[in-house]
């Protein structure tokens, strides 16, 4: 990523500057959608307990699209923070797209939002100093393979129309991962995200973790392929819900051309368990309550008692198949994914298990049968058995492949009594933004396959 701006850059009055400036330059009969992604981040990377990377970075990108008719184009850019350099960008920018429109054919399935709305989210996060952080993991972690990533900071989403729509989402969050080795090259993963950091909270998650390293040490369970009592952490079930998501699961799209992964679902042929309550919740905070088309979002009930309700439907998706937008981005999935938690304590987790499989993260999880909504993928750190609800082995990695529909459904014994948020961890580019709150499953049988 590409630095740009300096440190405590105010993105907001420069998005305004530049958007009146676009607006200014428009000509009769055309629209204007811009849209704004900045951050500004701290990045660390720690081995051994040290800093092994560390830096700040400070970018923008602003999106610009032109409309005339049902000929539309759009620009992306790159912003240097300094105002007049970009508005003699944008201004080139619209230009060139104006010319480009000469040459553009009518889009059939263009949709946008000409009403005039106005929204704005400012959660401000208490968020760790860098060198506070760095001395706190260099204390804590002293003496342990400690391995882990820091991302942390605020992100912004903006979004402005020439019909008068202004929307602002700005937050602090931050998400930290790390993973405590053994000298068997075995690990136990953990993760630490939200907005409000604390000492304690880290403090507490580290010793956890380096309490059951002496597991690690014992000699790992063999397990032949077969069906196990389990338990699946948050993030266990975030990687399954994660992939149904990029293979449109939640999407009106992918529904109406019989490629949805939860096709059946959707059509009432198959269901899940009555305890399974599904939304795209905005109310998480964690993700821009407009869309690119301009379009305010909204929470969207997509499963209810475990029978499916409503699909994300993005504004394309709606002038092709007759059907009405409900705020949903272009990619149809959810970014505040939120589900219901049941009835048992994390306290009695181990309890519950009795023997059986106790997984804390899973990897490479990938689609083995669409229709029938099956995953696959592996087991690897934190996944221990248990016996007698004690951890007594570790596991070695082995292949899982299973159907949602017995995952969330008729394998589903209870859901753990508090829903946990898992922060979107991307970074590619750019930090992610959304999120999964989500419970952890205890399974009456869990497939392992090799």
């Amino acid at each position: 990523m590409s630095a740009t701006a300096h440190a405590g850059f105010d993105w907001h009055p420069h998005f305004i500057a530049l958007v009146d400036a676009i607006e200014a330059s428009r000509l009769q009969g055309e629209t204007t959608l811009c849209s704004l992604a900045a951050e500004q981040s701290e990045f660390i990377r720690f081995n051994a307990a040290q800093v092994r990377q560390i830096g700040t970075v400070s970018q923008g990108r602003l999106t610009v699209r032109l409309i005339a008719g049902a000929r539309h184009a759009y620009s992306t850019l790159t912003l240097s923070g300094d105002r007049q350099a970009d508005l003699a960008e944008v201004d080139e920018a619209v230009k060139v797209l104006r010319s480009a429109l000469q040459d553009s054919h009518d889009d059939p399935h263009l949709l946008f939002d000409t009403t005039t709305w106005a929204q704005s989210l400012r959660r401000h996060g208490q968020l760790p100093d860098p060198a506070h952080l760095v001395a706190t993991v260099t204390a804590r972690a002293h003496g342990l393979d400690f391995v882990g990533f820091y991302a942390g900071g605020t992100i912004v989403r903006g979004f402005a129309s020439s019909t008068g729509s202004r929307g602002w989402h700005q937050t602090d969050t931050f998400n930290f991962s790390w993973s405590l080795y053994d000298p068997s090259g075995r690990a136990i993963k953990t993760t630490y995200a939200g907005d409000q950091w604390s000492d304690a909270v880290f403090a507490g998650k580290l010793a956890d973790a380096a309490a059951r390293l002496p597991v690690l040490k014992l000699a790992p369970r063999a397990l032949a392929p077969g069906r196990y009592r389990a338990y699946l952490s948050p993030q266990a079930l975030d990687e399954l819900l994660s992939v149904l998501n990029w293979t449109g699961g939640f999407s009106a799209r992918q529904q109406a051309t019989s490629s949805s992964t939860l096709y059946k679902l959707h059509t009432g042929e198959r269901q899940l368990d009555p305890r399974v309550h599904l939304t795209e919740d905005l109310a998480l905070g964690v993700a821009a309550g407009f869309n690119d088309d301009g379009y305010v979002r909204r929470n969207v009930t997509l499963v209810d008692a475990g029978r499916s309700v409503e699909q994300l439907t993005s504004a394309r998706t709606a002038r092709e198949y007759g059907l009405s937008t409900n705020g949903a981005t272009s990619d149809e999935a959810p970014s505040s994914l939120s589900m219901r938690g049941g009835d048992l304590p994390d306290s009695e987790i181990l309890a519950a298990i009795g023997t059986g499989l106790y997984i804390g993260n899973l990897w490479y999880v990938n689609v083995s049968d669409p229709m029938n909504a099956r995953l696959t993928g592996m087991t690897r750190f934190a996944t221990f058995w248990v016996e007698d609800g004690k951890i007594v082995a570790p596991i070695e990695a082995m292949r899982f492949d299973d159907s949602i529909y017995r995952i969330l459904g008729d394998e589903l014994e209870r859901l753990t009594q508090a829903p946990e948020l898992v922060l979107n961890d991307a970074s590619y580019g750019e930090r992610g933004t959304g999120g999964h709150k989500l419970p952890g499953l205890l399974l009456r049988g869990f497939a392992l396959t090799l």
